[in-house]
């Protein structure tokens, strides 16, 4: 006898990528930013500490929406914060698709979607990215119980981006929300924050581990028209964002200066990380995210995802059924490209 839903017992789950114990690995697998945070952050997390814990924290995170709000441009009732975005997504989940239902993802993305649906007992459906990673009218077409699509933007694993004219064209042909996943966008040119105003059936999630160096804070938001922003608060957690992550987040957010020189450094290892694979053979994808896709015509995935591991150097080995596989190589700092790039060279 089992007491577990049957859609539980029959999911893979979702497996993160490799976090090693041990501080001797050039980590570029897990698209982490390579370097400390805002120093205001800490500072904020600490003064925080300092002054107690005995109370619950803001359930909606006001301190973070108001200050969120003046750098986005946007009324602080547009935001709901979450314990990174993941919480956000799964939230955006369990409010608009119910068992049975539909949730369109794009294809090859984001593999934790479908893990999503599958919690949630509904049912996903992926639309396949063409080959120059865009997305064709299809994402856009109706089908019964069809209530809900997500859209990494830039994607993951690719780094691809689709123009905010086109989001804005597929959201309003869908007959559901389209929650466009920034993730990533503080490394891309564009984004799609303007878009929520035009169309009420566009969110646009953020999260603040990449671009501001806070992935262990786990902490993220949604931009939304304040209707649907209303109806997530009913289902997050009562006060799912805790009072150091508030406190830091607020800080983080609030350091613009920081995050633009941040960004500077990145874009510039990125553009060495590129140039570097392309000359030792390998096929790139132009990147707009902290991380690059690569193949190689001559060199299996696989073997040079292990062999790096053998000396140390972790990268991020995905497959893809019915695609393909490539290693995906996080954005590290100079040190960490060189060294990466230097064994690779050995290898090919």
């Amino acid at each position: 006898m089992s007491f577990f839903r049957p859609e539980i017992e029959a999911m893979a789950g979702y497996t993160p990528g490799e976090q090693p114990q041990t501080a001797d690995f050039i980590k570029l697998n897990t698209n982490e930013n390579p370097y400390p945070c805002s120093p205001a952050a800490v500072r904020a997390a600490l003064e925080t500490a300092r002054s107690g814990l005995r109370k619950y924290p803001h359930p909606m995170a006001e301190p973070f929406r108001r200050r969120a709000a003046e750098v986005l441009g946007v009324p602080a009732d547009w935001i709901l914060c979450g314990n990174g975005s993941d919480d956000i997504l799964t939230i955006a989940t369990r409010t608009f698709v119910g068992q049975g239902q539909w949730l369109r993802l794009p294809y090859p993305s984001y593999v934790l979607y479908k893990s999503l649906a599958e919690i949630q007992g509904a049912r996903s459906e992926e639309v396949r990215f063409q080959p120059d990673w865009s997305l064709g009218d299809d994402f856009a077409a109706a089908r019964p119980g069809l209530r809900l699509a997500f859209l990494p933007n830039p994607n993951s694993p690719s780094g691809t981006v689709l123009p905010p004219g086109r989001i804005l064209e597929l959201a309003e042909r869908l007959p559901c929300p389209l929650l466009v996943d920034e993730a990533y966008v503080d490394f891309a040119d564009v984004n799609c924050v303007d878009l929520v105003a035009r169309c009420d059936k566009i969110l646009v999630s953020r999260t603040l581990s990449k671009s501001y160096a806070l992935a262990g804070l786990r902490f993220g938001f949604v931009v939304a028209q304040p209707r649907v922003i209303e109806q997530l608060a009913k289902v997050k957690d009562s006060y799912n964002c805790d009072a150091l992550s508030i406190a830091a987040a607020t800080a983080a957010i609030a350091d613009q200066a920081w995050r633009a020189e941040n960004r500077a450094k990145i874009l510039a290892t990125r553009s060495r990380l590129v140039a570097g694979l392309r000359k030792l053979g390998f096929n790139v994808v132009d990147s707009h995210a902290n991380f690059v896709w690569s193949t190689h015509p001559a060199q299996p995935a696989r073997p040079l995802y292990e062999r790096l591991k053998q000396t140390r150097i972790l990268v991020r080995y995905m497959n893809y059924a019915g695609w393909g596989d490539g290693l995906r190589i996080s954005v590290g700092t100079d040190a960490e490209i060189d060294a990466c790039l230097a064994r690779l060279a050995e290898i090919v």
